[in-house]
């Protein structure tokens, strides 16, 4: 192939990205329009409202990103305390042994399974149990979908996070030896400084998964459109009221849930940003 041919079509595959990305927002602004025109962007962001059966249409988004906002940070809080251990068995204690290859499998296993399959055994397995341990009466709720969410983003977190773990090189790890260091020490002061950054990306893209869940969500969360009181109560995300209302919606209702849409692009574009701003302060210091 002719090297100013293959120039052109990496160039046009580059350009593709971008051109995706601004479609996407045009349709969600164009469409999302109607909703912001009439009750404004600010007070659609911050009315906790959301009615529609007494003839008058009133719809605000913040139920929605409060619900959102406690189940992924939620999610992340359980799924740090399980993730990191197994990055560091799989790509550093146990390194290369049998038994880390299938651990590292099995990881990889249950990062690739449906997101509908974690929903069934929240909804017939976790949820039971929560109603047991009284901790919600219906067992639905913020709590519910954080701990399913959590389970869903450990695989993901922990093999992204030990391939990290896994290109810290030999030789800093035997120079803090060669010093005395402990094994604890070694990778306190040589693993988490040099692959911490990796780490923290694979956080990143763990929440990027988390806040745009759908079914999951939508099967535990309890689907109620008003503010939770507490992580025991019911709710509703911007993903599961999307997935709850969208097929039956028209006029102004759709248009507030496009706009719902558009705020979960922004907050999750965001997130990224802020993510990728602090792995490259990190990779400077």
């Amino acid at each position: 192939m002719n090297d100013k041919i293959f120039r052109t079509i990496l160039y046009l595959a580059a350009c593709l990205m971008p051109v995706v990305c601004g479609g996407i927002v045009y349709a969600l602004v164009t469409d999302a329009f109607e909703a912001f025109n009439h009750f404004g962007f600010l007070n659609f962001l911050t009315s906790s409202e959301w009615s529609y059966t007494d003839g008058t249409e009133r719809y605000g988004a913040l139920p929605f990103i409060t619900g959102t906002l406690l189940t992924t940070l939620l999610a992340l809080v359980f799924c740090i305390p399980f993730s990191l251990p197994v990055a560091l068995f799989v790509g550093e204690y146990f390194k290369g042994t049998r038994i880390a290859e299938v651990l590292s499998t099995i990881t990889s296993l249950l990062a690739g399974i449906p997101s509908i399959i974690y929903g069934l055994w929240g909804f017939y397995t976790l949820r039971p149990i929560v109603m047991s341990l009284n901790i919600s009466p219906q067992g639905s709720g913020i709590l519910t979908a954080s701990l399913v969410l959590a389970i869903m983003i450990v695989p993901y977190a922990a093999s992204l996070s030990a391939e990290f773990v896994k290109m810290v090189p030999d030789d800093l790890k035997e120079g803090a030896y060669s010093l005395g260091a402990t094994r604890a020490e070694m990778v306190r002061k040589v693993i988490f400084p040099v692959a911490g950054s990796g780490i923290f990306s694979s956080y990143i893209l763990a929440i990027g998964r988390a806040l745009g869940e759908t079914m999951t969500v939508t099967m535990l969360i309890g689907n109620t459109n008003q503010m939770p009181g507490s992580i025991t109560e019911t709710g509703n995300s911007m993903a599961s009221i999307i997935a709850n209302q969208f097929g039956e919606a028209d006029g102004l209702r759709l248009s507030s849930l496009i706009a719902i849409g558009l705020v979960l692009f922004l907050i999750t574009a965001i997130i990224n940003l802020i993510g990728k701003y602090l792995i490259k302060r990190a990779r400077i210091v």
